[in-house]
């Protein structure tokens, strides 16, 4: 990991937003990278968090996308609650491409509204920026609304270890989900800044690159 410049851990979080600037900086990487780690991280020196995987969650339990997918694909994507099971949807599109497509023109566009009400609350109340977790930052044109992203280098073998342990996923599994998303090298090469989370990097080291990343876009933009 490369840290540059001081940390500024004396700054308060949400020190010179206004001075400054207000930024918006997506993260992308490989399942498993530990993506979302690293966008609290830049919520620790002072972003406000747009996570789209939570935001999709929620999606699926409007009242409006429920009726829409039970229309496309019947009782069997609910649970006997009624409310939408992920996994029964997952299997549905990562075995088709094309459902896939139809289910993010469903939920994205709801997902864009939230987003733009969430960044624009966060720049009235002053916060330094906004971090943009998404799952398919690029794959959904994510980027066009970031003044940088962030690349979360994570070797195959952790990602591997960590998403067995939290998602029961072996190394086949995580090869086919990550067959439907744009290739590792491709998404590196979009990416203006990288930052390294394997094994061993600490929650300090993580702030300290946040806050690295954070004062070269803040840099450039007052540049112009």
């Amino acid at each position: 990991m490369t840290v540059g410049g001081a940390s500024g851990r004396d700054e308060p979080r949400g020190a010179g937003a206004t001075a400054r600037g207000f930024v918006r900086v997506g993260v992308a990487g490989g399942i498993g990278a530990g993506k979302s780690a690293v966008a609290r991280a830049f919520v620790r020196r002072g972003c406000v968090l747009s996570d789209s995987d939570a935001g999709a969650k929620a999606a699926l339990k409007l009242a409006e996308v429920k009726q829409t997918l039970r229309a496309w694909w019947g009782d069997g994507v609910f649970d006997l609650a009624g409310e939408v099971d992920r996994a029964s949807v997952a299997r549905v599109i990562f075995a088709d491409a094309a459902q896939r497509a139809r289910l993010e023109g469903l939920i994205h566009p709801i997902l864009h509204r939230q987003r733009a009400e969430l960044i624009a609350r966060a720049e009235r109340d002053g916060a330094r920026g906004v971090v943009i977790d998404a799952p398919l930052l690029f794959e959904a044109g994510l980027e066009k609304e970031c003044d940088a992203v962030v690349f979360v280098d994570t070797p195959r073998e952790v990602r591997l270890r960590r998403v067995s342990a939290t998602r029961g996923w072996n190394e086949e599994e995580l090869a086919r989900r990550e067959a439907a998303q744009m290739p590792l090298d491709e998404k590196r090469k979009r990416c203006g800044y990288v930052i390294a989370n394997g094994d061993g990097v600490s929650e300090v080291a993580l702030d300290d690159e946040a806050e690295r990343v954070l004062r070269e876009i803040e840099r450039a933009r007052a540049r112009g």
